[in-house]
């Protein structure tokens, strides 16, 4: 039942897929991680054995996610995301969350899911090479992002409440409710950057969480 649903939203998702127009990718620059992210996968053909690049960009601050496709260097498909790109034996499937990209895998016909990993001139590159060489100090650092996204979320309930009982109907039906802990604005503000930062880096790992999700929607709804 899972892979039937699984298989049906894939097929969904292919559909949405356009042609490129056959451009050319330039290549990553610096300063290019202000502007998007890059990823490449190199697919082993199962029928001649010839060997492919692909790559994979997606612009940052879009009105619309969306992802594009490069074979060989040159620009063959595009598509909203979440998206899924027939490819040599399989499909390159990408999802994503508020805080952007937080899955990319390249799925084959036996259904063998192989991480696509990012250009190592971006940002996410240079947070996997971290995470390579310094695994303690990667592994603590995601520590710390999780925490931080425990306490701001365990801070953002109360006030949350409060502002839902301050509705007429819920204040007159159920009663008001005061939240106990009590912060100035600019605390609130910097435990929302602190919060922001924490979601992004596990984002940069590619590391999907619900924490996450919830910590981007309280602070795009926020006050």
């Amino acid at each position: 039942m899972f892979r039937f649903s699984r298989h049906g939203k894939r097929r969904r998702r292919m559909k949405k897929v356009k042609e490129g127009d056959g451009h050319l990718l330039k290549k990553y620059r610096i300063w290019n991680i202000f502007t998007h992210s890059l990823f490449h996968i190199e697919i082993t053909n199962d029928t001649d054995g010839k060997i492919t690049n692909y790559a994979i960009r997606s612009r940052y601050f879009a009105e619309e996610p969306s992802v594009d496709l490069y074979r060989k260097g040159r620009h063959v498909a595009f598509s909203k995301l979440p998206a899924a790109f027939p490819v040599d034996n399989g499909v390159i499937e990408i999802t994503n969350s508020s805080s952007g990209i937080n899955r990319i895998h390249y799925i084959t016909d036996q259904e063998g899911a192989f991480t696509i990993y990012p250009d190592k001139r971006s940002i996410r590159g240079f947070r996997m090479w971290v995470h390579k060489r310094f695994p303690k100090i990667s592994s603590f650092i995601g520590g710390m992002a999780v925490v931080i996204l425990l306490i701001s979320i365990a801070l953002s309930v109360p006030q949350l409440m409060e502002t839902i009982s301050e509705i007429p109907w819920v204040s007159e039906n159920i009663g008001t409710f005061v939240s106990p802990i009590t912060l100035s604005v600019w605390t609130y503000f910097w435990i929302g950057i602190a919060a922001a930062l924490a979601g992004t880096e596990r984002t940069l790992m590619l590391r999907s969480h619900w924490l996450i999700d919830i910590e981007m929607g309280s602070s795009l709804g926020g006050d």
